[in-house]
């Protein structure tokens, strides 16, 4: 009895283990995926002065990678929910390896521009892979604080990607730089695939065993869940206040404080840094308030946007000086926490088989309602008024967004009954692996 104790107690600690280094391997992997992906803009400098390219080559280096990402997400997600999230978050990593040092063997412009979009296709569903493989192995409780990290560790990536881009450009030339990162993409991808096995989903829990759904069927599901579309919807609409408000700053701390664009750029770097704590609190604290009342998920989601609407109307009417900067900090903090719990949410009312596919469609609404029109829209707005006007009217965004939020929230109780997982997801499932091996070494031995 005191035997078998013993080796429950050790299997407990087992998975957790496997359980945590997993996350740290998927972490790190998002990282290395926005350090290959956000690095060129750091290198603009010294791929001008070699190739004298326009500043119209030089964005379209950037550009690219994200085209490529909108256009693919869906469709290689539906291959990742339906072959393997841990053999295609490899292959992945393994690619964006393989592509970055071509980046640092290109010849010319058209080469690099290439291999920046073979960068592209290789990230496309990383994000909705990875995140997939999270939820599937963490309990429900924990899921909007896990995805919360997971997502606030692309930002960390791309502040790390310009600060060690640069000095490394400097000292070692640019082509150094895209070598270094891409043999520490390969490295974690191996790491990964050494560690990691794909999760027992939670749909034996749900009743609906493993079988594979069709790609049509799997992409109409995605848009079943009413509180699902408004979720899509409202994560959308609150990274077009976040995604202008980052694009922006520089040049609003260069207008009316009179920062040269290298201190703007660093101030701006901070708040970027702000908003990726923000993620990762945002997602505990709703995890923490909503153990014993899941409704309070979308509710407090939509309190940050409430939030996010009150600091930047006040803060960006206020004229410039410490204070309108802490309430613009307050809001950069508070404007992203609510990515976690969207995370969680649409994954919580959508079938176990089809989480990578759903968090890739909750990607592209982020990117059709926020990321792409956001700074495009409050540019167009400066042209016809002033920045400043411009930043005042960018939050109405995220009243939108708080609207949605409140109308998904009538729904997801509902919603979530379809798929309830069970509170301790398949860390239970992995304990029980644990033991069903050391008792069959055991009987072995005897």
């Amino acid at each position: 009895m005191l035997q078998q104790a013993e080796v429950t107690a050790g299997n407990n600690a087992g998975s957790r283990l496997y359980l945590w280094l997993v996350f740290a391997l998927l972490i790190g992997l998002m990282m290395s995926n926005y350090l290959s992906r956000q690095v060129v803009t750091v290198l603009f400098p010294f791929l001008k002065a070699d190739w004298s390219l326009s500043d119209t080559q030089l964005g379209s280096l950037a550009s690219v990678v994200a085209l490529t990402v909108g256009l693919l997400s869906l469709p290689i997600s539906l291959l990742v929910d339906r072959y393997g999230r841990v053999l295609g978050v490899t292959v992945m990593a393994l690619l964006w390896a393989a592509a970055t040092v071509l980046c640092a063997m290109a010849g010319n412009f058209i080469w690099l521009l290439v291999a920046r979009a073979l960068l592209g296709v290789a990230q496309a569903a990383f994000g909705s892979a990875g995140g997939a493989i999270l939820l599937s192995m963490f309990p429900a409780n924990r899921h909007s604080t896990v995805m919360g990290a997971f997502l606030a560790s692309a930002l960390f990536g791309s502040v790390l990607s310009i600060v060690l881009g640069g000095v490394l450009a400097e000292r070692y030339g640019w082509r150094t730089v895209f070598v270094i990162f891409g043999v520490l993409a390969l490295v974690m991808a191996v790491l990964f695939r050494l560690v990691a096995r794909e999760p027992q989903s939670a749909s034996a829990a749900a009743g609906s065993a493993q079988e594979k759904l069709p790609m049509l069927v799997a992409l109409r599901q995605t848009f079943s869940a009413p509180s699902a579309n408004y979720v899509y919807a409202g994560a959308g609409l609150q990274m077009f206040s976040v995604a202008a408000a980052m694009a922006w700053l520089p040049s609003y701390l260069n207008r009316y404080y009179a920062m040269e664009p290298g201190e703007a750029g660093v101030k701006t770097g901070i708040f970027v840094l702000l908003s990726a704590i923000g993620m990762t609190l945002g997602g505990a604290l709703v995890d923490r308030l909503s153990r014993h009342v899941p409704e309070r998920k979308l509710q407090i989601t939509a309190l940050y946007a409430g939030a996010t609407l009150l600091l930047f109307l006040i803060g960006f009417s206020m004229s410039p000086g410490w204070p309108q900067m802490l309430l613009i900090g307050l809001g950069i903090f508070v404007s992203g926490a609510h990515s976690g719990s969207s995370s969680a949410v649409v994954t919580e009312v959508n079938d176990p088989r089809i989480h990578a596919t759903v968090l890739s469609v909750l990607a592209l609404a982020i990117s059709l309602l926020g990321m792409a029109p956001g700074p495009f829209i409050v540019g167009l707005l400066a042209d016809f008024s002033e920045l400043k006007t411009a930043m005042l009217i960018m939050p109405l965004a995220s009243l939108l967004a708080g609207l949605c939020f409140l109308a998904a929230n009538r729904h997801y109780r509902t919603d979530a009954l379809r798929y309830q997982a069970r509170p301790e997801s398949s860390l239970e499932a992995l304990e029980e692996e644990f033991m069903q091996l050391d008792a069959q070494v055991y009987s072995e031995k005897r």
